[in-house]
């Protein structure tokens, strides 16, 4: 199935997780903000979040600096 990440399209499995796009991103130890189909999801509904084709995903990394 096709989603789009971060303005790319890209092939995923179908019942694969917000969680485990984020890990399979290699993002999952940083601070993250995470929008599918312009609504944020929250860090707790990740898990359970499944993805459907079509869907646009944003992920944001906050970058610490002053």
């Amino acid at each position: 199935m096709k989603i789009h990440l971060n303005g790319k399209e890209q092939q995923i499995s179908p019942g694969t997780t917000l969680k485990q796009l984020i890990n399979n991103e290699g993002m999952a130890s940083k601070r993250l903000a995470a929008e599918v189909n312009r609504e944020i999801i929250s860090k707790t509904e990740h898990a359970n979040f499944t993805l459907n084709d079509g869907d646009t995903i944003e992920i944001v990394h906050a970058i610490g600096g002053g």
